[in-house]
């Protein structure tokens, strides 16, 4: 989608589409620490959108559902970490395309993990003294079932939808995209 240039009017609305629902989908979820869907929402736009795509749902999400959930400085980390799930899961399809339903259940839960632990480095550096390897882990250890719960739950929800998401976002992606089929000498070019 936007890995081959400019994107189209249609599929910026797709994106912003996805980050809308990515962003709607942490507020009934906020009181359970830690699971909601959005990093779920995330990778499976990546995956199905290209890294570029991935990033602006993953950090828009971010910004968007903390105008509801509050914003701070924990935001910025919030997009970037959001952001890097999403290009990651990009990365990822490009890579191993036929990762299949269990490989991507197991990066999900990951990301619980990768996302906690970004959070964690910025907390560490900004709230904490002595800026140690002890210190940083009594941070890592304290967040740990927080880390859990977001793995497990992005472990559940694309284990239960991802497949399924996938192909409803391609099918989307696919709507909104024009592909030269052939063209023959002399002839004008045939579009779907």
């Amino acid at each position: 989608m936007f890995e081959k240039g400019a994107a189209s009017s249609k599929e910026i609305a797709l994106v912003a589409v996805l980050a809308a629902a990515a962003a709607v989908g942490r507020l009934p979820f906020a009181f359970i620490p830690g699971v909601q869907p959005t990093t779920f929402l995330v990778i499976v736009s990546g995956r199905a959108l290209g890294s570029r795509a991935g990033f602006m749902v993953g950090s828009t999400a971010a910004f968007v559902s903390n105008i509801f959930l509050g914003q701070g400085p924990w935001t910025l980390w919030q997009m970037l970490s959001w952001g890097l799930a999403g290009m990651s899961a990009g990365m990822m399809k490009r890579l191993f395309p036929e990762m299949g339903r269990k490989s991507m259940t197991a990066f999900s839960f990951l990301w619980g993990y990768l996302f906690g632990w970004i959070i964690d480095l910025w907390y560490w550096a900004a709230f904490v003294e002595p800026l140690n390897l002890k210190t940083l882990l009594g941070v890592f250890a304290a967040s740990f079932w927080f880390d859990t719960a977001h793995a497990l739950g992005n472990g559940i929800f694309y284990y239960l939808f991802g497949d399924r998401v996938f192909k409803m976002i391609r099918r989307c992606s696919r709507r909104f995209s024009v592909e030269i089929l052939y063209t023959l000498p002399g002839k004008a070019e045939r579009t779907r």
